[in-house]
């Protein structure tokens, strides 16, 4: 069954949820600073409504995601049982298709799988940070792709 992306409902956000929760439990690095239903929550009421969210389906499966918020990749995140079939490149080459020309995310330091994705695709650094903006308190570094004409 080919793998379609489509733009999220509010009818995906248990299942994106699903997915954000599986990947990040896979970042054992990170505390835990909310609570399932505090993410749930989240998802639901402020990711969902307030960015440009593209899911990636198999069938009724939703094996990944992404928010956009104008040039802001916010969220990118594949559920680690779909590792390695190009689900993360294809969504982020439809939020390369929908950005205002650039995008700007922001990775951990220590996730260094996300680092090579995002180099691999183009992204320079930014910016290095020892992680006092962000809830987790975790380094992260701020990347930036900009359109070539």
């Amino acid at each position: 069954m080919p793998v379609l992306l489509r733009p999220a409902s509010p009818a995906d956000s248990d299942a994106v949820a699903d997915v954000f929760l599986a990947a990040r439990a896979g970042m054992t690095y990170l505390p835990v600073v909310h609570t399932e239903a505090e993410t749930r929550s989240w998802i639901a009421g402020a990711v969902l409504p307030g960015c440009a969210v593209s899911v990636a389906v198999e069938g009724c499966t939703v094996l990944g995601f992404c928010a956009l918020d104008g040039d802001a990749l916010e969220h990118l995140y594949v559920h680690p049982a779909a590792h390695g079939r190009g689900i993360g490149t294809r969504l982020l080459a439809e939020a390369k298709v929908v950005s205002p020309g650039e995008l700007n995310l922001r990775t951990f330091q220590r996730n260094t799988g996300a680092r090579r994705f995002y180099e691999r695709n183009g992204f320079t650094i930014v910016a290095v940070s020892d992680g006092s903006a962000n809830e987790e308190h975790e380094p992260d570094i701020h990347y930036r792709w900009t359109r070539t004409v």
